[in-house]
């Protein structure tokens, strides 16, 4: 009997011990242990007063001058080496070329604000976030994006494309037949919404006055219009 008690005291002491096991979100903990110090935009935005280099800017520096080629060197060399310096940081142990440091100086020790296991998934999350063909796709999409009329750069930043079509119909209007109506009316609609107001099409129509400006609903009313020619 009290060797039934003992195993069963055993499985659930182990069962609370699995429980216990903390799962580590890179994401997040950047945010929390990064964020006061390092832009982490990718592209990151540019400050005059800077307190620290942007991450991507880190990141790609790490992998350019580790030479890291291959996935695995992201735990033989990447991430061991955040782990370490983050606690332990030396001139010595560091990548920066003389004008960063000059500019930054060396990063503080973050000793006791941060633990070993957090690091790993924080670096983990770097080295997968700050990707260089990330970050080619996507200044690729920003200059295409940049490139379309801004009408059309409105209507697919705000979802419009979402219910209308250029030219055919769907669950609403396509902005084809929108465009026969008078500009005014087109501009109140985007403005103030609408439902009911097309036959055969009875999903509501959101207001947009609080998210577009008076100027951007006169862009969008003309590139709808224009569209049409």
């Amino acid at each position: 009997m009290r060797y039934i008690v003992l195993v069963v005291l055993m499985w659930l002491l182990s069962g609370c011990s699995d429980d216990k096991k903390v799962k580590y979100d890179g994401e997040t903990l950047i945010e929390q242990k990064c964020a006061m110090c390092h832009n982490l935009k990718m592209p990151p935005d540019t400050y005059a007063d800077e307190k620290a280099p942007p991450m991507m800017a880190v990141v790609f520096h790490l992998k350019d001058f580790m030479k890291i080629t291959m996935k695995d060197e992201e735990y033989s060399k990447f991430i061991p080496f955040v782990q370490d310096y983050v606690i332990n940081p030396s001139i010595k142990k560091s990548y920066c070329d003389k004008e960063s440091l000059k500019s930054y100086g060396v990063m503080p020790s973050q000793k006791g604000k941060v633990t070993k296991d957090e690091l790993k998934a924080i670096a983990s999350y770097m080295y997968d976030f700050y990707d260089q063909q990330k970050f080619l796709e996507q200044m690729q999409a920003r200059a295409a994006f940049e490139a379309l009329p801004k009408g059309e750069q409105i209507a697919r930043k705000n979802g419009c494309l979402n219910c209308h079509s250029l030219n055919k119909s769907g669950i609403a209007p396509s902005f084809a037949m929108i465009a026969k109506q008078d500009a005014k009316e087109i501009r109140e609609t985007i403005a103030n919404g609408s439902q009911g107001k097309w036959k055969g099409f009875n999903m509501m129509m959101p207001s947009f006055k609080t998210k577009l400006s008076k100027d951007e609903i006169v862009t969008l009313q003309e590139w709808i219009v224009k569209g049409k020619k």
